[in-house]
């Protein structure tokens, strides 16, 4: 039995159509990625008080001082990665599940890590609602990546780094692709695309972006 990729059930609401003309605007022009986001409701993934904001092209809370990145990036970002069915996927940064499920729901399998056990928790009871089942993930230190089950076809980093992530690039197979905001300061931070080739790696610039930076370590009680 093939794994499951998620319920492509469309959500019939206009605010949705509003948003995927905002994301075509802005670049995203993929109709496979934009008919996966178009099919995955946002506003499952957000605390009560932000739901009515889930069709807005902006980042929003989810506690933790961790966000939901705005779909235009989440759009550009999945679309840069050129993900198939054919990929192994690795996620760093699982916050609400809203990424991962997009994601999973055009790959063969996705591997996602969170350093936040109380937000994985809550995205693992997410995967199982929209019966995903061709996810793993695991709570633990996402600079360090997941070594057991590298290599890895695709990499998608959803925290900035001072520079490309020698650690997370040695787990990119050879032809693979990563997307990684890179610069620790929030007003000058880039998109990157790494492509991983026999002799090192090819990179371009994506444009700029805002995420919260890659941690090293897990939370301590106080989060």
């Amino acid at each position: 039995m093939s794994e499951n990729r998620g319920n492509d059930d469309a959500v019939p609401d206009s605010r949705m159509g509003a948003l995927i003309l905002e994301l075509r605007q802005c670049g995203v022009t993929d109709s496979t990625v934009l008919s996966v986001i178009e099919t995955t409701p946002r506003d499952i993934f957000l605390p009560e008080p932000f739901k009515a904001r889930a069709f807005e092209n902006v980042a929003l809370p989810i506690g933790h001082h961790q966000t939901v990145s705005q779909p235009a990036v989440v759009g550009l970002m999945t679309q840069e990665l050129e993900v198939t069915d054919r990929h192994k996927v690795l996620e760093i940064g699982t916050g609400s599940g809203y990424q991962a499920i997009i994601l999973a729901k055009l790959c063969r399998r996705l591997y996602t890590v969170e350093r936040h056990p109380a937000l994985l928790k809550i995205a693992e009871q997410r995967f199982v609602d929209m019966k995903l089942t061709n996810i793993t993930a695991i709570a633990r230190d996402g600079a360090g990546g997941w070594p057991e089950q590298a290599p890895f076809e695709r990499i998608l980093i959803a925290a900035a780094a001072a520079d490309v992530p020698p650690v997370l690039f040695n787990q990119l197979a050879v032809g693979g692709i990563m997307i990684v905001p890179v610069g620790l300061d929030e007003s000058d931070q880039r998109l990157i695309k790494v492509t991983r080739t026999e002799d090192g790696a090819e990179t371009r610039d994506l444009g700029p972006t805002r995420f919260v930076p890659l941690m090293d370590g897990m939370p301590g009680a106080e989060n």
